[in-house]
This record gives C-alpha cells, sequence and structure tokens, in this order.
C-alpha cells in the first residue's frame, strides 16, 4: 500500500457568511463566496502548501462549496502536479436550506446546550451525520492508496468541522475529546505527517475551549 507520507487539510478562506450570517437568508450556503480578505488568507496559505509540496505530485480533494473551490484556487498550485476531485462527503455540516437568522441563532444556542456531535439541526444534519459520510469518505481514500502509483501527498480543502471529525475518525478519538475541541481559524491547515514506525502524527492539535467530559469513571 502507497500511503502518503502527507496528508494536509484546510479549512476554506473567510467567505461572506464568516462576517454576515444574514446572507443565509438570500444565498444558499453552497453559494457563498470568499471575502477579499478571504481570497489574501488562501493566497497565504497556499504559499505554505507549495513549500511542503515542493515538485511532488499531489491528489486533492475539495469539497463542493463555492468558497472550498476558491480557496484551492488561491493555492496556486501547479496544474501539472495535480489531479482533483471534487468530493461531496467532505462538504459543510447541512443545517437546512434557506436559514432564517435568528432561528439559527436559536438553534445554535440549543446545539451548544445539547452537544455539538449529537444535536441534529431540525432540516439538516448532526455532527454523528457529518462522521458517518466523513467516515466513508476514508473507506474510499484507503481504497486509492492501494494503488502503485498514488501520490505521496494529499489535499483535503474543506471545512472547520469536517476536519475536526477526519481527525476524530482517523485517530480515534472519542466524542467527549471532540466536544472539548474548537474548529480552526479560517484557512487555517493540519497535517498528517507519516513516521518512520508507519503511523501518522498530527502536526499541530485543535484548540481546546474545555477539558474532555467523559461519561465513564475511567476517562
Amino acid at each position: 500500500m502507497a500511503r502518503p507520507r502527507r496528508i494536509v487539510l484546510v479549512r476554506h478562506g473567510e467567505s461572506t457568511g464568516n462576517v454576515d450570517d444574514s446572507v443565509y437568508e438570500r444565498e444558499p450556503d453552497h453559494a457563498l463566496a470568499l471575502t477579499e480578505r478571504g481570497w489574501r488568507q488562501a493566497e497565504e496559505t497556499g504559499k505554505r502548501v507549495r513549500e511542503i509540496f515542493g515538485r511532488e505530485p499531489v491528489s486533492v480533494y475539495v469539497s463542493p462549496y463555492r468558497r472550498t473551490h476558491e480557496t484551492l484556487r488561491a493555492f496556486h498550485l501547479d496544474p501539472e502536479l495535480i489531479r482533483v476531485r471534487e468530493e461531496p462527503r467532505l462538504r459543510e455540516q447541512d443545517w437546512g436550506n434557506w436559514q432564517d437568522r435568528d432561528d439559527v441563532r436559536l438553534q445554535k444556542t440549543y446545539r451548544d446546550a445539547y452537544g455539538h456531535f449529537f444535536f441534529r439541526f431540525p432540516q439538516g444534519e448532526s455532527g454523528a451525520d457529518v462522521y458517518d459520510r466523513v467516515g466513508g469518505f476514508l473507506e474510499s481514500l484507503f481504497r486509492s492508496f492501494e494503488a502503485p502509483d498514488h501520490p505521496p501527498n494529499v489535499l483535503l480543502v474543506t471545512h472547520g468541522l469536517a476536519m475536526r471529525l477526519f481527525c476524530m475518525r482517523w485517530f480515534h478519538w472519542t466524542v467527549a475529546e471532540f466536544e472539548s475541541l474548537s474548529n480552526p481559524g479560517n484557512a487555517e491547515m493540519r497535517m498528517l505527517v507519516l513516521g518512520e514506525d508507519g503511523k501518522y502524527t498530527l502536526n499541530q492539535p485543535f484548540d481546546r475551549w474545555r477539558d474532555p467530559e467523559p461519561y465513564w469513571m475511567s476517562g
């Protein structure tokens, strides 16, 4: 199995929805574009990504949302070195269709009290639902490693929750551990690096906003 040496995860740059949540009342979530600041963030991250990969080939998976495609475009990767696949399973958590701002704010309050992993938005998904589809993507990703010519690098351009859940699935974190972690910032990157022992490590932890609160006494 030709396992990649690096798996790089990047959250999209700042979008219009990150600065004005009323936009969800007028535009579909998947159609929201990057702001000017978001383009600059993505271009800065792109410099780091190009330094990491050098002239090595890269297998790229990108969420089908506009803001993730624009983030990838801002990286200015050499098209001769990348193969790009749009991957719907890496999309943002579904919160429903047109979103009423006040209702969403109320639902977020409920989610904070109920728990981000299990709370399901009334017309959307729970974190557990996203975990399941990210897990399905991981199975496909592992199968792709069986190709003898698989690139030594993988790049995922996705969303903050999907990044946390990808790492949760990969490293077998518990729900309590997941609930203690914050999303990365816009255009932030995390990298899984293959060690000499054949195991992957995360180059930078996610910020933690509280200690994990497991149900079991031995936790």
